[in-house]
């Protein structure tokens, strides 16, 4: 069984992450509470993301449950609420992608690096890892 940590290096090996976090789907509070972090001070576990997150984000990774593609600062700043911090980090492209058990939405990787780092293989790399986390999401619900 792999671990986040080990989810973690097999992302930054295979997709590429300046930022990892996943992230558990609350769905009777339509919350994502963050069960693992590559920076705990700025985006510690434990934390939740209710009304930042934008509706049409939500709409695509947790009911359609497609990934999401953010190629540049202004794709980031167009769904994100804390962008000035994800772009502090370094970070203005991001991979988002719903961790899938049994036709259920368990929560969702967040994949972030520089700008201009991900295209529509990135996404399928991501997508390819995605259901390592199944076991550490159905234990975080």
């Amino acid at each position: 069984m792999t671990g986040l940590p080990e989810l973690q290096e097999k992302v930054r090996e295979q997709v590429g992450a300046r930022l990892f976090t996943v992230l558990a789907w609350i769905p009777e509070r339509r919350a994502l509470r963050r069960v693992h972090s590559s920076h705990p001070e700025q985006y510690p576990v434990g934390g939740e993301k209710t009304v930042e997150v934008a509706q049409e984000w939500l709409s695509r990774c947790i009911e359609q449950r497609l990934p999401y593609l953010g190629r540049d600062r202004a794709a980031v700043r167009e769904i994100f609420a804390d962008h000035e911090l994800i772009e502090s980090l370094g970070c203005g492209a991001i991979v988002n992608v719903p961790v899938v058990d049994g036709g259920t939405v368990l929560g969702a990787l967040n994949i972030l690096d520089a700008e201009g780092s991900y295209d529509e293989t990135s996404v399928a790399a991501a997508q390819a890892l995605a259901p390592l986390a199944v076991p550490a999401l159905r234990g975080a619900r």
